[in-house]
This record gives C-alpha cells, sequence and structure tokens, in this order.
C-alpha cells in the first residue's frame, strides 16, 4: 500500500508540473499569439477572459462527472487536450481556430485543475500530513520551465508551433505513462457513504456552501494577488518606477522561484506550526510585500515587495484545497471543485480591478487594494484549522476506499 500511495504522489507531482509547463507556454506567449492571428488590442481581452470562463464551466462540470467516474479518470484525459489544445493555439489557422483552441484549453485546464486538486486532497488525507504545498511546488517548478522556454522561443524567434511541439511530444506521452499510478479520489465515499459514516458533511445546499464560503473568499483573494503580479508587474516597474525594459522583467520570474521555495519548504510549516498559523503567516508576509511595492522609491525595492508577495501567497491556494478536504471529507470531490470556481473568479477580477484603479486614481495606490484583500485572510484563518476526526485527533485517517482505488484498479 505504501508503494500504491508513492507511485500515486509522484505521478500526480508530474501532473501538476505537465499543467505549470503547458499554462506558462500559453500566457507568456500572448504576444506572440496576438501578431500570428492578428488579434486586435481591443479584441484581446474577450480572448484572454474567455480561457477561465470557460474553465470555470469546466470545474463546474467535472464536479458532476466525478459523481460517476474517479477523478483520476477525469485527470487522465483532460490533460492530454489541455496539451494539444496548447499546440492547436500554436498551430491552428484564423480566428476561428484560435477560439477554437482556446475554448478546449480552457474548458480542460477547468477539469484538469479540479481533479488534480481532488486526488491532492485524498492523498493528503491518505497520508494523514501535509502535502499538497508540495504538488502546487511542483506546478511553480514547471511555469518557471514553460516561461524560460518561452523566453528561448521568443529569443530565437522561433514559430509557435516550433516552440510548442518539442514540448507536448515530451510531456503527453509521459503523461499517458503517469496516469497509469493515479491513486483515485473520494467518490466512493461522497456518493456512497454520504458523509454519514465518517463524520463527514455535505457540500451541496446552502448550509454546506455557507460552510465553504471563507474558503471561496481567500481563494478569490489569492487569486486576485497572483493576477496582479502577473499582469500588473512588469508595468508598475517600469512606469512607476522608472526601471530598464530588461530589468522589469524579472519581478514576475523573482515571484515564481520565491513561490516554489515556499510551497516547497511550506509543508513542514504546516506540520510543525499548524495550517492556520501558515495561512496567518502568509497572508500578514504577502500584505507587507503589496506595502512595499505601494512605497517603493525604487525599482529594487519594488522587486523587493514582489518577493516577499511570492513567499507570503504561494502558501494560501493549496491550503485552502486542504482546508475543503478537511471540512467536507464525506464530499471533497464536490467541495474542492466548487472552490476551484473561485480561482477564475479571482483571475478575472484582479488584473481589471488593479488596472481600473490604476487609470482612475494611481497605480501606487491600487496597489493598496490587494493588500488590504489579502488581510481578509486573517479573519478566516479559523476555517484552516484540522478537523476533529471520530478518532480523537486532528487528522482524518486514511479513507480504505480513496486509497485502494486507483485508476488502474490498484
Amino acid at each position: 500500500m505504501t508503494d500504491v500511495l508513492r507511485r500515486g504522489r509522484a505521478s500526480l507531482a508530474f501532473g501538476f508540473f505537465a499543467q505549470g509547463v503547458a499554462f506558462a507556454l500559453l500566457v507568456t506567449r500572448i504576444p506572440a499569439i496576438q501578431d500570428r492571428y492578428g488579434v486586435s488590442d481591443a479584441l484581446l481581452p474577450a480572448f484572454l477572459a474567455a480561457v477561465p470562463v470557460l474553465a470555470g464551466v469546466g470545474s463546474v462540470a467535472t464536479e458532476r462527472l466525478v459523481r460517476r467516474i474517479p477523478p483520476s479518470a477525469v485527470l487522465r484525459w483532460s490533460q492530454p487536450v489541455v496539451l494539444l489544445a496548447l499546440l492547436g493555439v500554436g498551430a491552428g489557422e484564423g480566428m476561428a481556430g484560435l477560439a477554437v483552441a482556446l475554448g478546449a484549453f480552457g474548458l480542460a485546464v477547468g477539469a484538469l485543475d479540479a481533479s488534480m486538486n481532488m486526488l491532492g486532497v485524498s492523498l493528503q488525507r491518505s497520508y494523514g500530513r501535509s502535502i499538497m504545498l508540495g504538488f502546487h511546488a511542483a506546478y511553480s517548478l514547471g511555469g518557471i520551465l514553460g516561461a524560460s522556454l518561452a523566453w528561448a522561443g521568443a529569443h530565437w524567434e522561433l514559430a509557435l508551433v516550433a516552440s510548442y511541439l518539442p514540448v507536448v511530444g515530451v510531456l503527453l506521452p509521459l503523461c499517458l505513462m503517469g496516469s497509469r499510478w493515479y491513486v483515485g479520489g473520494g467518490k466512493a465515499v461522497a456518493v456512497e457513504g454520504g458523509g454519514g459514516g465518517d463524520g463527514g458533511r455535505e457540500a451541496d445546499g446552502a448550509a454546506g456552501f455557507r460552510v465553504l464560503l471563507p474558503l471561496c473568499l481567500v481563494m478569490t483573494v489569492a487569486y486576485i494577488g497572483d493576477s496582479t503580479v502577473s499582469n500588473w508587474s512588469a508595468k508598475y516597474l517600469q512606469d512607476v518606477l522608472g526601471s530598464s525594459e530588461q530589468l522589469a522583467t524579472v519581478p514576475y520570474n523573482v515571484y515564481m522561484v520565491t513561490t516554489l521555495l515556499g510551497r516547497a519548504v511550506g509543508d513542514l510549516g504546516v506540520r510543525r506550526f499548524g495550517a492556520v498559523a501558515v495561512v496567518r503567516g502568509g497572508a500578514l508576509v504577502a500584505a507587507v510585500g503589496f506595502a512595499v511595492v505601494a512605497g517603493a522609491p525604487g525599482a529594487w525595492v519594488g522587486m523587493l515587495g514582489f518577493t516577499l508577495l511570492g513567499l507570503g501567497l504561494c502558501v494560501l491556494v493549496p491550503q485552502t484545497f486542504a482546508a475543503a478536504g478537511r471540512l467536507f471529507p464525506g464530499a471533497s470531490d464536490a467541495a474542492v471543485a466548487r472552490l476551484n470556481v473561485f480561482n477564475y473568479a479571482g483571475f478575472l477580477i484582479g488584473s481589471p480591478l488593479v488596472g481600473a484603479l490604476g487609470d482612475a486614481w494611481s497605480y501606487r495606490g491600487a496597489m493598496l487594494v490587494p493588500m488590504v484583500l489579502v488581510l481578509v485572510t486573517l479573519v478566516y484563518a479559523r476555517s484552516f484549522e484540522a478537523q476533529p476526526d471520530r478518532y480523537g485527533g486532528g487528522h482524518e485517517r486514511p479513507h480504505t476506499a480513496d486509497v485502494g482505488r486507483g485508476s488502474n484498479g490498484v
């Protein structure tokens, strides 16, 4: 059984890594995609907004799918679709081809994100200790690699398809091979057990949503912060803090590296100090980061602020998914799928919010808004407490239904 869990953990970590590579290759080559297809500046926001909207649809659909099939099956087939859709973005012809490829990418990403985190929550419950941050660290590592490959493609002026094809050619067979060892999520517990046997509660209905709402707010706030960095860090450093164009590309890379470092050690912090302390610490560090960015006298101090943002924000999303699994041990798949929708809500809100405030007021002032929002996390930090179970401990015992049902029948 230990070997099953170990293989399941390694294969899922690689799935997170591959998703980080694919997403970074898409978002960092947006100017090249715009040039290839002749997408106007006025039309570009509609294309970009369509991806998270459709991803939200895919996440909601996954909540229904996992009532009939295990999340491991959803992940096994959604990941190849994401990779092939990425290739379609690079190889398509005409605006209609781009729309189809981005639509497929968005829907599949929603299913992929939801099912990956379902399996991560299930594996963490089976391990009986915090391992979720490690999965998201793998995603950050993939993002760094994907952004580096995108830089190389842009530097050597490679066509999009030439940049994407080798990556997809390597990742696709590896993902299909690794999917043999996925350990299935909590479908049997959620549907058959109904939550009564293990003290779990249902995620459906008004009562369930009220319990989940604080985590939904934290998820939204975390992605408002993340989208602020990804969309505005370069412009802020160059236009507000007077850096060079070359230096303005550094903050996002620094943010990704510090996100990786924070997530790599975050599980140890959760095991030692508890999830509540780690989430509170992350929120405070992120708020300080936004304050430093807003008040920075120059580019180097601004980069220090973005460094703090990476260290602070990196713990919020993985711990929010983990907390949903603890709050709904009998229906964790449904809770994770519902919570995942607020990932895309935060992404859709964050960038336009900062842009509108920056134009109407000032970009320094705009950076104070996500600072205040991230402090809201402190109000809801108690939602991240370990839930006592019927065995009297702070962690759920491994569920045999979760451990024993892998995607290949193990």
